[in-house]
């Protein structure tokens, strides 16, 4: 049997912490997995500056809560749950991610959980596990399933490595040229037959 991994923000709907960067005007927020691949020095960069500006939780899903899936994504994401098993494995948060779940048709997710003290403060992240995506795909193989995944970023890259078959969608530049091993789509109508190829290929 055949499970389709694949990240959230950059692939399915926008990067949450760039919306909130635009909505705040703290151009910092910009930083993205895209451009720290070290995800704890991001992460704690990004709770200080919060409390560098007094922002708190509700802040950040106020901006969430008007966000809307990447156009096509919802219809891609639902012809592929027709044909396959899917898991969004994100290094997002439960916190952040609930509304745009809803919008998506709620697709089984694997993320992380927030810490907020009682006045609303981002005060720490627990990780469901280091690099998660990578032992999630390696834990999916190991009860023999087949693993195709597609991500965008360097925190997708164990991923897609560690799959039988990968697939950048949506990845920056810089990204690609590290990565030349993964093939690049630029839409939902390629990754999708790439995926359908890669799952031929693969067999049961």
């Amino acid at each position: 049997m055949h499970i389709v991994c694949l990240d959230l923000e950059g692939v399915l709907v926008p990067e949450i912490w760039i919306a909130f960067a635009a909505e705040t005007g703290i151009k910092e927020f910009t930083r993205t997995t895209r451009d720290e691949p070290d995800y704890d020095k991001l992460m704690r960069w990004r709770i200080g500056l919060l409390a560098q500006h007094g922002l708190r939780l509700n802040d950040i899903q106020s901006v969430i809560a008007r966000m809307a899936p990447l156009p096509g994504a919802r219809e891609f994401l639902d012809t592929l749950r027709s044909r396959y098993q899917v898991i969004i494995l994100s290094d997002t948060f439960y916190e952040f991610a609930a509304p745009l779940m809803v919008q998506l048709g709620h697709p089984t997710l694997f993320c992380h959980k927030l810490l907020v003290d009682e006045a609303g403060n981002v005060t720490d992240y627990r990780l469901r596990q280091p690099d998660q995506k990578r032992h999630a795909v390696n834990a999916l193989k190991s009860l023999n399933f087949r693993v195709i995944a597609a991500g965008d970023s360097y925190n997708d890259t164990g991923m897609l490595g560690a799959a039988d078959a990968g697939f950048f969608i949506h990845p920056p530049a810089g990204i690609v040229a590290q990565f030349p091993q993964f093939p690049v789509h630029s839409d939902y109508a390629g990754l999708l037959q790439s995926i359908d190829a890669a799952s031929a290929r693969l067999g049961g």
